[in-house]
Formats: C-alpha cells, structure tokens, sequence
C-alpha cells in the first residue's frame, strides 16, 4: 500500500516544485540533508521567471544552497533570512543582503510555527521503510517541525542518508512530492586547527568526570577536546551537533551512556556534521537518536542529565565575564545557536558545568580575545550571570561563586601573558581591583 502510494507522489525535482507560490517562505534541511536537486530546480523557475520571488529560511546554508538560492545572480528573487550566520551567508548578511534573526536554537521550531511561517519544506531524506516512514537522517532540529507545518513538503530520497531512531521520522501520507537523488552527500567541512587546540582539550578533559553527559559545539575547539579523552570511561552524549570526534570514541567504547540519567544508552542529537564514516555508523543504528532541537536545546531537558558538560567557544570575553560568541569587526560574525541553550541547562544539572573555551589571541597573536569591554553594539551570547568555566591555552577560570574583583583576575590569568598589564590597568580604572 505504501508503496503504490510512494509511487503516485514521485516526481521529477521539475515537476515537484512547481508546487511553490509566488512569495512562499522555504525552509530547507540543515547543512548535510540540503536537498541539491530540489533547490537547483527553484532556483531554475527563478531564473526563468516562472517564480518571481520567494523567502527563504536558512542556517549554515553549504555549497547546494550558496550555488543555487544564495547566487549572486538571484539576490533580487530570494528574501534571505539567517538563523545562524556561517561562512555561506556571513558576506550577505553584513552588507544587508540576508537578514539575520536573533534566537536561541530551541526556539526556531516555535519560531517556525507561530512567528515567521513556513509555506514549503524541501529536505533530504533516507529511503522509506515498509511502514511507509522516511527518516530524517542528520538534520531534525527545526527541519522536522517545518516538515510538518508546511504547506508543502518535498522530499528529496538519498539512499546515502542514514536512517536514525529516535523522533526521527516522518510518514509517506504527510508527504506531498517525493524525488530521488542518489549523489554522494559532501563531508561537513571542518575548520584548521591550531597547535594551542590540543593544550585546551587537555585542560577541558580535567574537567570532565567519567561518566558525564557531552555536548560539543560547533568549531574546532569543542571538537579538540574529544582528542583528549580516550583514557575516560562511560560518558554520554546529549549534543545538539554529533560529528566524527564523537563516533570515534564510541567506537573506542569510551563513550557507551551506561551512566546517563536521560536516555539511558542512547546518543541523543539534533543535527549530525560530519564526514562519510559517520553517516555510515549512524545508519541503523538502534544507540542513536535524533530529537527536534525544541527538545534536545531544551534547558530544562538539558539539566535532567547528571553531570552534563557543555563545551562551546567564543570569540571573546571581557572582564565582567560577558561573553561575545557571534560579533566581530561591526558586524554579526556568527550566531547565538545553542550556546546558552546548553551553558543554563549544563549548570543547572547535578554536578553539571558549561565550558567556553578560546585561543587567548587572534590575527597571530597580535590582538587579545581577552578584553576590558566589549565594543558598543557587540553581542552578549552568554551574560556575565551565566558564564561559569573559561578556557584558554593559558589555563582555566572558574566565575561561579566569585566577586567582580575575583572575577577580573581570574579571567587576566588566562589572558595571554603580553596583555596581562595593560589588562590590569584597565580592571584598574574600572574599580574591579
């Protein structure tokens, strides 16, 4: 039965988004699930002029989006929104091209529903099974809420996207298009890491007891630190990004959820990044599941897992401990995401802690991320309240608990030493010492 009907609903991407209005607002799968034939062919009804204008709805938008909706040539045709600023729009939303919108990860799905609007989902799916269900694969986050929203939902089938547990599904009878596209899904690209890296994963894993609850953002950083854990026993996972640094110490029985307090077992995540070994051992795979991120970003879900350790980066600090994790040179850089989602529900776990950690310089060492203050119209993405362990190449600050006065020296004491000075004097005219 659910075959005959898979059949009457598949198309050519031509064809399938012929059900696109003038001005619909697109949302599309995040990052490794962008469907590259359904957006190649909106993007050729633009072009043609069959479609005037659309709006789009993107975060991280990769290579399928940025040559497709994204191109220079169709600026005039597509209403870009950002949800998280990355390489791929960073140019477009600086220049007013693309406009950012301000969230928390755990709100897009509401966001999505009662605010914004979603007239039509396009994503990549894994194959149907026999009950009829196709599997979201590594993107659920706010991609499965907009797939049930929508007015419109195309699936693009890719027998390359894993098939995840999970609240991971979705049925053929909710469907309205389905094509197929069997190319090769693209690594997630991965960032250079510098020689400092290893020295803060070092100094994070100290951190980290054995059996604790992991979450890691995105970038290099949090990433490193996964280097440096081999000689832990039964950690967890409860992540909003899941990528290769975790596969491999899963592989290596490190981490096995024997000691989680929230799905017992189970490596919970929202969206996968990654490489090919990742998507092959997430496939089938009865120990992961995928969330929405409305639950996996929860706070109050995130702190029901005993000591939950969040790992996430910034891109500088000042001495009251406000954290800037999205601004750089006057314009939005990146984007809040889940870092506050997972430093308040780390900390009000049992036993839980959030980590930032940094490289104490930037631009070869000649400009401190440690600074006085932020500069006017800087972003705060983890108020001073919040911010509890800082790390940097040069060691460890702890903020919880602490004065102004305490604050300021811990956090100089992880600046790199050539600012240290001049920091102490500006703490100085600020009657913080």
């Amino acid at each position: 039965m659910y075959k005959k009907l898979y059949r009457k609903k598949l198309t050519t991407p031509d064809e399938a988004v012929k059900l696109i209005r003038e001005g619909d607002m697109l949302v599309h799968g995040l990052t490794m699930a962008e469907p590259p034939a359904l957006l190649e062919a909106v993007a050729s009804r633009l072009r043609e002029g069959d479609l005037k204008k659309i709006r789009m709805f993107s975060v991280i938008p990769l290579d399928s989006v940025c040559s497709t909706l994204l191109a220079p040539d169709l600026i005039d045709c597509v209403e870009a929104y950002s949800g998280f600023v990355d390489a791929g729009d960073r140019g477009l939303v600086s220049t007013g091209l693309n406009y950012y919108v301000p969230n928390h990860l755990h709100q897009i799905p509401r966001l999505l529903e009662e605010f914004i609007g979603v007239d039509v989902c396009v994503t990549t799916v894994s194959p149907m099974d026999d009950a009829g269900y196709f599997s979201f694969g590594t993107a659920n986050d706010f991609t499965s809420t907009a797939a049930r929203v929508a007015r419109v939902l195309i699936l693009e089938v890719n027998q390359n996207m894993p098939r995840v547990f999970g609240d991971s599904l979705i049925h053929i009878s909710e469907v309205d298009r389905v094509v197929e596209n069997h190319q090769t899904i693209p690594d997630f690209p991965c960032g250079d890491k510098q020689p400092e890296a290893d020295v803060i994963g070092r100094k994070i894993s100290q951190l980290i007891p054995d059996g604790a609850t992991l979450q890691m953002g995105i970038g290099v950083l949090p990433n490193a630190v996964a280097d440096q854990l081999e000689n832990h026993s039964d950690l967890g996972i409860h992540t909003e990004v899941f990528g290769p640094g975790m596969v491999d110490l899963i592989k290596k029985g490190v981490i096995t959820g024997e000691r989680k307090t929230l799905h017992l077992r189970k490596h919970v995540f929202t969206v996968a990044q990654g490489d090919q070994e990742m998507l092959e051992f997430m496939n089938q795979n009865p120990a992961m599941e995928s969330y929405p991120c409305s639950y996996v970003n929860n706070p109050a879900v995130i702190a029901k897992n005993d000591r939950m350790i969040s790992i996430n980066s910034l891109i500088e600090v000042d001495l009251l401990g406000q954290c800037n994790a999205e601004y750089l040179a006057g314009h939005q850089y990146s984007g809040t995401g889940g870092q506050l989602d997972f430093v308040r529900g780390a900390f009000d776990s049992r036993e839980g802690k959030s980590i930032l950690a940094f490289y104490s310089t930037a631009k070869n060492g000649t400009i401190s991320r440690v600074v006085d203050h932020l500069d006017p119209g800087a972003m705060v993405t983890t108020p001073r309240m919040d911010t509890h362990y800082l790390v940097t190449e040069y060691g460890v600050a702890n903020l919880k608990g602490k004065s102004t006065r305490e604050r300021a020296h811990e956090i100089i004491n992880i600046a790199h030493p050539k600012f240290r000075k001049e920091l102490y004097r500006k703490a100085e005219e600020m009657y913080l010492i």
